[in-house]
């Protein structure tokens, strides 16, 4: 199940050195190619590369800037930090149930002097209990319901975060759509009844998003 949107090994040693000799400027030309090509690795963060930049600018811009992040299940996605509207020194903690990869994001998070952590976590078993402000859940949802087709409420309403940025994939991974937009948003849709957030809702080529707002 965590496999679904890696189709091979991402190579973490390689790429922790290759990072170790970029600049340390995030927003340096070199760090933003090593940047675009590692989250081409990840299926999940490839589908989304296209329109990066507009997907956190749409998503976020009621609540920018952003005063902490919480990325759960997070995959690569935090090397896309750079278009996320964060308030400066703002913290961003990941987690994912790979040790390689918490390993990898940590020497990331150093190399740029960015104040985050990432830990391993299973989502299925414990959910972070810090307070934040954004927390992230990225195509996580339907993965997770392959393990426990309860676990959807039951973690919008555990995660301590202002504001849940969830999203749906609206194509599969071969490229087909099949209704998926329509058929997740009437999913989420029964999730979210009884729960307290105000919902905006946002549709893009790859991805179908939702902000939850705590009422």
């Amino acid at each position: 199940m965590a496999g679904a949107y890696q189709e091979t090994p991402i190579g973490y040693v390689q790429a922790g050195i290759e990072l170790d000799s970029l600049p340390t400027d995030l927003h340096h030309p070199a760090v933003t190619a090593y940047c675009q090509k590692m989250l081409l690795r990840h299926a999940s963060t490839r589908e989304r590369l296209p329109f990066l930049s507009e997907f956190y600018r749409q998503t976020l811009a009621s609540i920018a800037p952003v005063h902490s992040v919480l990325d759960l299940a997070c995959g690569l996605n935090p090397l896309a930090i750079a278009h996320l509207p964060l308030a400066a020194g703002a913290p961003y903690a990941a987690c994912d149930i790979y040790s390689d990869l918490a390993g990898y994001l940590n020497q990331f998070f150093a190399h740029f002097s960015i104040p985050g952590t990432a830990s391993i976590c299973d989502l299925a078993a414990a959910i972070p209990d810090q307070s934040v402000h954004l927390a992230l859940l990225l195509k996580t949802i339907p993965c997770l319901e392959q393990l426990d087709k309860t676990i959807g409420p039951r973690l919008l309403k555990a995660i301590r975060a202002d504001h849940i940025l969830v999203s749906f994939p609206a194509r599969s991974l071969g490229g087909h759509a099949k209704g998926m937009p329509r058929t997740y948003e009437a999913h989420f849709r029964q999730l979210m009844e009884g729960l307290p957030f105000t919902v905006q809702r946002f549709e893009f080529p790859t991805e179908l998003a939702f902000l939850l707002s705590r009422t």
